[in-house]
């Protein structure tokens, strides 16, 4: 008889009202263990099921883990929890995946893959296995945009069967309750540098008569907003940057006066509006900054190496003396225009020149505040990094 400490595999299923399905996906398992020799459970992670599932999952000889908490992420979670073996595959409980095939993932956890994960698209999707806006659309946009944004190497970011080593998910630390949790696996996974395998898999219709709990947009938006939430360098500090450095430019090569190209005068409107896009750029980057400072603090992602020499540089002390020296540059354009404003008896100014200055002066006395109360903010978010350490 296994022991939990003999157990190699263990097979987790989340389950919410499965009881159509359960039964099979359960017999294959265990038969799939019986023709590869494999000491392993299989643990039913049952989301509050109120159809007699559990029932059927104790009858087949599968273990019950209750979670309480509802979502996708939280009954994996749950159930990766309660796992005895050091090898884990999850997959769903509606039999469109043969839980019993799983020896590639096996062979592959063996050879020192931390996370194997299945990919439908280089094996077989059945007919009507997939529907046509998951297959075209949703699962290859978000996958390339996974590929994209993280470096990753994964073809199908949301196969729901793969396999990882319990030490491995102990390292990333997944937070997710919902669908996301998958994209949370892979993104962490390549973040941790975790080596990552796929091996090709069939996709079956599942045996399910009322619809799945996936939902395409909310789901799919909410995989979306997880990615891009995990990539401040794509959605902040990047398009921030080429902002700033593009607002920059013109606002500098429109200061001395206007400025002709073609039949096209270009003078103070354009100034104001690239003084406008300059501020919003560096706003964008300082928001990536709070972004990954907050990301890195929690844990939620490895510190790099080369955002450890920014945080090196960008100090409370550096931001203050930064934004002091900028306030006194804006103060003193600004004031430049009010002794010419006062030397006139207040009347009114050629907006050829005071124009550019004031407007000068105000983007600096604004940086001055972004970027000083920036760097307050961030030395707020390093006190959690030295109490942590």
């Amino acid at each position: 008889m296994s022991t939990p400490s003999s157990y190699e595999v263990s097979v987790v299923i989340p389950c919410l009202n499965e009881a159509e399905t359960i039964a099979p996906v359960i017999r294959k398992t265990l038969a799939g263990f019986q023709r590869l020799g494999i000491h392993g459970e299989v643990i039913v992670a049952d989301n509050g099921s109120s159809d007699g599932s559990q029932t059927i999952a104790l009858a087949e000889g599968a273990r019950l883990v209750a979670v309480p908490e509802r979502g996708y992420g939280a009954a994996l979670h749950g159930g990766i929890a309660a796992a005895n073996a050091e090898f884990v595959v999850m997959g769903d409980a509606d039999d469109s995946y043969d839980l019993g095939a799983i020896d590639e993932f096996v062979t592959q956890l063996r050879a020192g893959a931390d996370l194997v994960m299945g990919n439908r698209f280089r094996g077989r999707i059945m007919p009507g296995a997939m529907p046509w806006l998951h297959q075209w659309l949703g699962n290859p946009v978000l996958s390339w945009l996974g590929r994209t944004l993280f470096h990753s190497t994964v073809g199908d970011f949301h196969c729901g069967l793969r396999a990882f080593r319990k030490t491995a998910w102990h390292a990333i630390q997944l937070q997710t309750s919902g669908m996301e949790y998958a994209s949370e696996m892979v993104i962490k996974s390549v973040l941790f540098g975790q080596k990552i395998v796929e091996v090709p898999i069939t996709l079956s219709k599942d045996g399910r008569s009322r619809p799945p709990h996936l939902r395409t947009w909310r789901d799919g938006w909410r995989h979306l907003r997880f990615m891009l939430a995990y990539a401040p360098n794509w959605v902040f500090l990047l398009p921030g940057s080429l902002l700033t450095i593009i607002s920059a430019v013109v606002l500098l090569w429109l200061m001395p006066a206007a400025r002709q190209i073609g039949t096209v005068t270009l003078d103070i409107n354009t100034l104001v509006v690239a003084a406008s896009l300059l501020l919003f750029g560096v706003q964008v980057v300082l928001f990536g900054l709070l972004a990954k400072k907050y990301l890195t603090t929690t844990g939620l992602v490895p510190d790099s190496p080369r955002f450890a020499k920014i945080n090196d540089v960008i100090t409370l002390e550096y931001g203050l003396i930064t934004g002091l020296v900028l306030l006194i540059v804006g103060i003193w354009q600004i004031a430049q225009v009010f002794g010419v404003w006062q030397a006139g008896g207040f009347q009114n100014l050629d907006p050829a020149t005071s124009a550019r200055q004031t407007v000068l002066g105000a983007v600096a006395v604004i940086l001055a505040g972004q970027i000083g109360f920036t760097s307050l903010f961030l030395s707020i978010l390093g006190l959690n990094i030295r109490k942590r350490s």
